[in-house]
């Protein structure tokens, strides 16, 4: 049977939820197409993010990691691209705030990333789950672990696709956001199963990019 691993974050900047565990967990143990999904809550700390993140990755030796983050925009967003910079608006939940520190030195300066992101997109619409593709994972710890995920596949680990998605703030948390956009997490509950059933049955997928950029 093959493995996936989906990962949410614990909450942040202030806030007492966080929508990618709070969807992310309800999919634990979930099967499809084959898999199992295996889950994983990681704190919003870089480094340690990372590590407890690779420690899980070796020991289950996924075939698929999907990442979830929190992110202000309306829909669930799909990331093209990790770029090798850790640079924080804010400090993570351990009081550190890097400014232009490359995620892993010497490393590729940005990855693709290798989820079918177009052919997820469309799934996802179909299905009734708002999403568009986004261009910019950010450089905070969202940024950070998508890129881990993406350096590891290149160091020959099992994983045949890997990437991050960034959901909207749930309604608990934007009622505190006047005008800000939410969405239920039983919608990205949807939506991530969604982009698991794609990630293990779509083997080519039109995007721009795929593996590193030098």
């Amino acid at each position: 049977m093959k493995t996936v691993l989906l990962t949410g974050f614990e909450p942040f900047g202030g806030e007492t939820l966080n929508p990618s565990w709070e969807a992310v967990k309800q999919l634990a143990g979930w099967q499809t197409h084959g898999a199992v999904v295996h889950t994983l809550k990681l704190p919003c700390i870089f480094g340690v993010s990372r590590q407890l993140l690779e420690e899980q990755m070796r020991l289950l030796q996924p075939d698929v990691v999907i990442a979830v983050g929190q992110a202000g925009r309306p829909d669930i967003t799909l990331e093209r691209i990790a770029i090798n910079v850790d640079d924080a608006r804010i400090p993570d939940n351990a009081g550190y705030q890097p400014v232009d520190i490359p995620v892993i030195a010497g490393g590729a300066a940005a990855f693709f990333t290798t989820l079918p992101i177009k052919a997820t997109l469309r799934a996802m619409r179909e299905a009734g789950v708002p999403a568009s593709v986004s261009q910019t994972a950010g450089t905070f710890v969202c940024n950070h672990i998508m890129y881990a995920i993406l350096h590891a596949q290149t160091l020959g680990e099992k994983i045949t696709k890997g990437g991050f998605i960034h959901v909207p703030w749930m309604p608990e948390q934007a009622v505190n956001h006047p005008g800000a956009a939410s969405m239920a997490v039983e919608t990205v509950v949807k939506g991530l199963k969604v982009a698991v059933q794609v990630a293990l049955t779509v083997h080519e997928d039109e995007s721009i990019g795929a593996g590193a950029t030098h």
